[in-house]
């Protein structure tokens, strides 16, 4: 307990009645759990089996069982129970399902499963022609799930699939994720004798990250909690980040709190980074009033930059970290750039993929990088697809990209086709496209083939002949935009996607493609292999999540940075209509979207970077922006503007 200060020893040692503990950003919570569990087992000499404590990720419970393993016995340790909300409604449905119709042996359904469900029990409630939009129905489902409802009569469609989903799970005595929850929560509200044996055995509950608690998590903890009434609540209303998925921060602003403990003391972050991030969320009208205290100094002040355009931002931002690698020794891997919306990251892998910078005694081409909370750019079936087109120009023998475009957009040639030929190709041992050129010519008539597919194939070789000519006449740039209106991409994205946000996105990305090749080809000596080499290296780089422990630059949404520090941050994209987000302009949404920033913020421990652009593209248009409204309320004072030039 001496390592801990006051207010986290007081958290630590109050253990009974509904204890509230606010733990700001970086101010040691978890440290303060593994203690308060320490402190109930060798203090108060409660049995490790009366101790729950509940957490969203299986990360956070093991490192906190592994931390409490260092402070009492092991065997003690894995007495306690510390599981996620699913895992432990899991444990119990184990034992006590068959009281609600399931049978102990259950399936458990993961996205997929759940969608070709969902999708079999509407198509058969559905007699139209027209192709079902299955996204609204499936988020509504789980939406209500997470709020412990069912639907309204204003949703009769809803309403239908709901009721023939439950039906079919039971048929098929499987669950999905969400019913883990509900039915645990039916579970105790229909068998109060089930309700109290685990009552009894869990005396002590402690909840981590509770602003970010559903109504059903939220119903668990209180139905666990009302016999003893021992609930300790751990969490940050101001780092409250995910109403889109249900959490609800009602559930700790009104707490019905005992005794409340208040974490302030910061051990991440530099004085200023604090400041700026205590003055911006001091706006937010529904919070705990707390104020971070910086335990690391008063640091640099932080780098302000509004570029007048989007690529201009971007190159500032890569030449800045630079500078910080060479003047910090910084890793690249202790560097992030954080964004509101990942179409942001798209310029930002393209430039990182061309920048030639020294690495010792060397130069070198493209910056390492990972792309974390979403697709990265090469990642993308569009961004593949045209990839495809290119490395079959460059390299005819590539049969994986062959396969992947031949018949993308529709040519009429079938996978029995194709079938065919690849056996064909393996038989005589000769390259695809070989194959395919001798099709074309009529040279196989023993393959077969249908009249359709033949004339697929010759098509495509029309358009494979033409594609060479043009990338050896025309510029890269050029000879890609040919291609993507010689094959009508536009359209075929269009007739693939449904709705139009998707569908702008996708083309946008087509565009990028074509803006890429534009930006290498200012490179010396510009060849179409290069340029492919170089996004296969990164597209390697990218494929592999959550390697924190190589040396690779981070790129990450802020909703995805919760949780994480890094020595330097770039906040990029600081505009209005990203944050606030264009969708979230009602009071409670600009309240959460200033949550979502000051989390942003404090992850950075030393270097904060903040940067906007004066234009940016977007639907396929340059359009004027402006600062967000957030950054007028950071002090101008601790503010340095810059032209990182």
């Amino acid at each position: 307990m001496a390592k801990l200060n006051k207010n986290q020893q007081k958290a630590a040692t109050t253990t009974e009645g509904k204890v509230l503990i606010l733990a700001g950003a970086g101010s040691g919570k978890t440290r303060v759990l593994v203690h308060r569990i320490a402190h109930l087992i060798q203090g108060k000499k409660i049995s490790p089996t009366a101790i729950l404590g509940l957490t969203f990720t299986n990360k956070a419970a093991e490192e906190m069982r592994e931390r409490v393993a260092h402070m009492v016995s092991k065997e003690e340790a894995s007495a306690v129970t510390l599981s996620t909300f699913h895992s432990f409604c899991m444990r119990i449905l184990r034992k006590e399902i068959h009281r609600l119709g399931f049978t102990q042996k259950f399936t458990l359904y993961d996205e997929k499963d759940m969608r070709r469900l969902i999708m079999q029990v509407a198509e058969e409630l559905y007699e139209g022609e027209e192709e079902l939009a299955l996204e609204p129905i499936i988020t509504s489902i789980s939406y209500l799930k997470g709020k412990g409802m069912t639907p309204s009569e204003k949703e009769p469609f809803v309403k239908e699939v709901y009721e023939g989903l439950r039906t079919a799970m039971r048929a098929y005595n499987a669950l999905d994720f969400d019913s883990l929850l509900t039915l645990t929560v039916e579970l105790f509200e229909t068998f109060p004798e089930v309700l109290e044996k685990y009552q009894d055995r869990f005396r002590y509950i402690m909840i981590d990250e509770y602003q970010d608690t559903n109504p059903i998590q939220y119903r668990l903890a209180s139905l666990l909690s009302e016999k003893h009434g021992n609930l300790c609540v751990v969490g940050d209303d101001d780092q409250s980040i995910y109403a889109w998925r249900g959490a609800e921060v009602e559930h700790i602003l009104n707490f019905p709190a005992d005794v409340t403990v208040k974490l302030e003391q910061n051990y991440r972050s530099t004085s200023h980074i604090l400041k700026a991030a205590n003055a911006v969320i001091r706006n937010n009208v529904h919070r705990h009033d707390k104020v971070l205290e910086a335990n690391a100094g008063e640091g640099e002040t932080l780098e302000i930059f509004n570029a007048p355009t989007e690529q201009d931002e971007v190159e500032a931002v890569i030449k800045r970290m630079l500078q910080l690698k060479e003047e910090k020794n910084y890793r690249w891997k202790e560097m992030a750039i954080l964004y509101r919306s990942n179409n942001i990251a798209r310029s930002f892998e393209l430039s990182l993929m061309q920048t030639v910078w020294r690495k010792g005694e060397q130069w070198v081409r493209g910056i390492p990088y990972q792309v974390f909370g979403g697709l990265g750019f090469f990642e993308r079936a569009e961004v593949k697809d045209l990839m495809a087109y290119l490395r079959i120009t460059s390299n005819p023998k590539d049969q994986e990209a062959l396969l992947r475009i031949v018949n993308y957009p529709r040519r009429g040639i079938s996978d029995k086709t194709l079938d065919t030929i690849t056996q064909f190709n393996r038989q005589k041992r000769l390259p695809l496209m070989a194959v395919m050129e001798k099709i074309a010519a009529d040279a196989y008539p023993e393959l077969e083939l249908t009249s359709r597919g033949t004339q697929g194939i010759k098509n495509f070789m029309i358009l494979y002949q033409g594609m060479t000519e043009k990338f050896q006449s025309a510029s890269l740039s050029e000879a890609l935009k040919w291609l993507v209106e010689k094959i009508d991409y536009k359209n075929a994205i269009f007739n693939e996607v449904k709705s139009d946000k998707g569908r702008e996105f996708k083309w946008e990305n087509v565009q990028a493609c074509i803006s890429a090749l534009q930006t290498y080809e200012k490179e010396e000596d510009p060849t179409l292999h290069d340029f492919l080499s170089s996004s296969m290296l990164n597209k390697k780089t990218i494929d592999k999540k959550d390697r924190f422990g190589e040396d690779k630059l981070n790129l990450m949404t802020f909703h995805s940075a919760k949780g994480l520090e890094f020595p330097a941050v770039f906040l990029v994209g600081l505009e209005d209509q990203l944050i606030p987000h264009a969708k979230s302009q009602t009071k409670e949404g600009i309240e959460e979207e200033r949550r979502l920033l000051y989390v942003a913020i404090t992850r950075a421990m030393e270097t904060l970077c903040l940067s906007m652009a004066r234009k940016r593209t977007q639907h396929g248009k340059l359009v004027s922006c402006n600062p967000s409204r957030f950054l007028f309320e950071i002090p101008k004072e601790i503010l340095k503007v810059t032209s990182w030039k």
